[in-house]
């Protein structure tokens, strides 16, 4: 099996820890990196070249849409989505027009498998 890299976003320290468990029940030996906002995503993604990013709506600084739409031009062949509690349809249509998968916090487990299969954006 194939180990993948994770970079997991979000600026709650708790949603990180819930969403890493899923990743790490349903992938274990997968690697997880934490970026608590956008600046550090951005960071991450140039050393970590993650396979998959699962980036947060609302954080401070670089936001979570801003810092999407930079993480697809740096990583064109990584899947992206968002997990985000702001569920409004305008921020999924942002999210398909950046060809980008959309979850709702709290995520169900089944549907971070499907995204970390390498499905098509959600």
């Amino acid at each position: 099996m194939k180990t993948r890299t994770v970079l997991l976003v979000d600026d709650s320290r708790v949603a990180r820890m819930m969403t890493r468990a899923i990743i790490e029940r349903s992938h274990p030996g997968w690697t997880v990196i934490e970026a608590a906002d956008g600046e550090q995503a951005l960071e991450a993604a140039r050393t970590g070249r993650p396979d998959f990013v699962v980036v947060d709506v609302n954080m401070p600084g670089i936001g979570g849409m801003e810092a999407a739409r930079r993480l697809r031009a740096m990583l064109p062949d990584s899947a992206i989505t968002l997990l985000t509690a702001n569920i409004q349809e305008p921020v999924r249509q942002q999210a398909a027009a950046l060809g980008i998968g959309f979850l709702s916090k709290p995520t169900d487990e089944a549907a971070m498998r499907v995204f970390l299969s390498g499905a098509a954006p959600l």
